[in-house]
């Protein structure tokens, strides 16, 4: 026989016990209330002030063309892009080309909408493949602008310029010196090609890439072109098949120089150097100044009449302490590389591929 189940007695709630749990919810509400308040008081700061110190200013607009607006973000991606595996210092030096190059992409774009001449998605595609960088609103413009110039040259201006216009067909390479150009023009003598060695020397980047071929050109672009008149002076004045002596050149700058580095002291905390500096156009320009000074000249008299650094030359090559990144990688290697070791000498001419000068030899 099953035993009854004996049910447990009902417990009653009294009224106090309810009105204290009732309490209880209520304050646990106001705590989670004020809580979720003061989170939110908190994110809402915090948002302002991105907003306000990241944000905003990346938004605000630093390049207009016509009505075509490019904001600090965009400057600061298309700089990246141009100065990619570059030192702070070359990208400080290229601030002023950023600004020119997004400026004259604009308008390339916007005088093709006017001609008719677009490129499509596809087409951009196409040109990024061969294009070792990840892809980008930015890349993308910068490849459109190029097949935008080349299109516009191929299949418009080639039918618009008139055919009586005078054009000549240039080959040339900018060189180091005027002792390398001497050298290469023998070479060329003697019946190494033109193409080859351009291909492996120029310094400008359009002869060094086309190998030294610019093609048919009206005498303006040409100098569009490479940002100089040299040539086209030249070719436009010169017997057909003439190969020039070296033609020296004011106007165009190279990525290129030789530093002569003199560290008088150092200090350890934080890591600094005091120096000297030249800066030479050429390697043997370079071991000129330098027998200058080792056989007894003032290295600051030198310096202001020699050096191509605008910052040290008026104060005859004295760049004062330096910490590291403050210059090129090639000059702090050489700096800070043996600093205790070579305390008051001067160092041999260091090759430097991140240095702008003023002075060419094409």
């Amino acid at each position: 026989m099953a035993k009854k189940k004996v049910e447990k007695p009902r417990r009653e709630v009294t009224k106090r016990q309810l009105s204290y749990w009732q309490q209880q919810k209520m304050r646990q509400r106001i705590v989670l209330t004020v809580g979720i308040s003061i989170v939110a008081a908190v994110l809402v700061v915090l948002g302002v002030g991105w907003y306000t110190n990241e944000y905003r200013p990346l938004r605000q607009t630093v390049i207009k063309v016509n009505d075509t607006e490019f904001d600090l973000n965009y400057y600061i991606k298309r700089l990246q892009l141009y100065g990619a595996g570059q030192t702070v210092v070359y990208l400080y030096g290229k601030v002023d080309d950023v600004e020119t190059t997004i400026g004259q992409d604009e308008l390339i774009r916007q005088g093709a909408m006017e001609l008719g001449v677009s490129v499509s998605d596809s087409e951009i595609d196409d040109g990024l493949v061969f294009l070792d960088s990840p892809v980008s609103d930015v890349l993308r413009d910068a490849v459109r602008s190029q097949l935008l110039v080349r299109k516009l040259q191929d299949d418009y201006f080639e039918y618009e310029v008139p055919f009586y216009t005078e054009q000549r067909q240039v080959r040339a390479m900018l060189l180091e010196s005027e002792s390398q150009a001497m050298e290469v023009r023998d070479r060329l003598k003697s019946g190494e090609e033109f193409a080859e060695l351009a291909g492996e020397l120029s310094l400008e980047s359009f002869s060094q890439i086309e190998k030294g071929d610019l093609g048919w050109r009206p005498k303006d672009f040409l100098i569009a072109q490479l940002g100089t008149s040299v040539p086209s002076e030249y070719a436009f004045g010169a017997d057909v098949g003439v190969l020039s002596q070296p033609l020296h050149d004011e106007e165009i700058s190279k990525d290129l120089g030789y530093w002569l580095i003199r560290v008088s002291d150092w200090r350890a905390d934080p890591e600094q150097v005091y120096t000297y500096a030249v800066l030479l156009g050429s390697e043997e320009e370079a071991w000129q100044v330098k027998d200058m000074i080792v056989t007894g000249g003032d290295l600051v008299a030198l310096a202001e009449e020699f050096s191509l650094h605008a910052g040290s030359k008026e104060s005859g090559g004295d760049l004062s302490w330096i910490t590291p990144f403050m210059m090129s990688e090639a000059f702090i290697e050489c700096a800070f590389g043996s600093a205790l070791d070579s305390m008051g000498r001067l160092s041999d001419p260091v090759r430097d591929e991140e240095a702008v000068l003023q002075e060419a030899i094409g």
